[in-house]
């Protein structure tokens, strides 16, 4: 077990499933035998608010808070959040990117505009893998998986086995979604 502590930031919106990623997140980091903390920093989570959650995991994990520059793998739910919370990335770390636009509130009222090419953009200077995560949800008959599918394409840059992520999933979501959980986590693992 490496003593280098990892980071992972987790960005959405209220609504998304932000918190079930980060309780399986934290879940397959202990069962590997890992010092884990988990932080949400927005809280916000009444629906179109930003949550942001931290995952760090380590020998040794002191703070549960990530630095700008510092996460090796952002998880993005949403476009405008990846482009919001792109600067706490690593250079060489993975941004993940759900292509899903939800205008946040100062769109909706007009007093701003939901900028274009965000993904373009952002691969410019990140590693970026994208995933239309809502097509494929919807494509497997269940639209709340989607989040499922974006953290099976990011746990794709972490070092757990396939087996040890079914596991945790099964014993993380509500027992009547398992299967479609395990569906939609490799659907994301295994992808194209």
């Amino acid at each position: 077990m490496g003593t280098q502590t990892k980071n992972i930031m987790i960005v959405g919106v209220g609504g998304q499933g932000t918190l079930l990623t980060s309780r399986i997140l934290g879940g397959i980091t202990q069962d590997a035998g890992y010092d884990v903390k988990l932080s949400e920093v927005h809280g916000m989570a009444q629906r179109g608010g930003s949550v942001v959650t931290f995952v760090r995991y380590g020998e040794k994990v002191a703070e549960p808070i990530v630095e700008e520059g510092q996460a090796d793998i952002l998880i993005a739910f949403e476009m405008l959040e990846a482009k919001r919370y792109a600067h706490f990335l690593k250079p060489d770390g993975a941004m993940v990117v759900n292509l899903w636009r939800i205008d946040p509130i100062t769109v909706v009222t007009g007093a701003a505009e939901y900028p274009e090419n965000i993904v373009e953009d952002l691969e410019k200077e990140h590693k970026v893998y994208k995933i239309d995560a809502m097509k494929e949800a919807l494509a497997l008959g269940n639209s709340k998986v989607f989040n499922i599918i974006v953290l099976g394409m990011a746990a794709r840059h972490m070092d757990f086995s396939k087996e040890a992520w079914l596991k945790v999933i099964e014993n993380t979501v509500p027992p009547k979604t398992v299967e479609i959980n395990k569906k939609a986590f490799l659907l994301g693992f295994e992808g194209e």
